[in-house]
């Protein structure tokens, strides 16, 4: 199965600008994990995570005050939507990390996540564990 299988083609983008309470707003009302943090004076993508919202919130910051672009990844791994999802399982372990950018030759086109991955990986090892009895 390819990361194109199991990707969220959501895809959230907020600007740097984006107050932490904003970007938490726009990613639980749709449900997500990460936001792809586009600045357009850098031309750079980078994400935002829940963690990185928590990480901030746990060390006693003010989310209406503290940015996106101050709490943003910007070293980022990016998969393509023909990876295998081991392989991007592979990248998540190395680095650490539960979000993938999935990148085309047009910019983003989805994440993927180790929830996404789990969602495929479960029902077709059932079903292989199902065919070898």
């Amino acid at each position: 199965m390819l990361v194109r299988d199991a990707m969220s083609t959501v895809v959230l983008t907020i600007g740097p600008a984006h107050t932490l309470r904003q970007a938490a707003r726009l990613m639980s009302a749709r449900r997500i994990g990460a936001a792809v943090v586009l600045d357009p004076d850098t031309c750079g993508l980078g994400i935002l995570t829940e963690r990185d919202i928590l990480n901030s919130v746990g060390a006693g910051q003010d989310p209406d005050r503290e940015t996106a672009h101050a709490h943003t990844t910007t070293d980022v791994v990016f998969a393509a939507p023909e990876w295998t999802l081991d392989e991007a399982a592979a990248a998540m372990a190395r680095g650490g990390f539960r979000h993938l950018i999935v990148l085309d030759g047009q910019g983003p086109v989805g994440v993927v996540s180790v929830r996404d991955i789990i969602r495929c990986w479960v029902p077709a090892r059932a079903r292989a564990g199902a065919l070898a009895h």
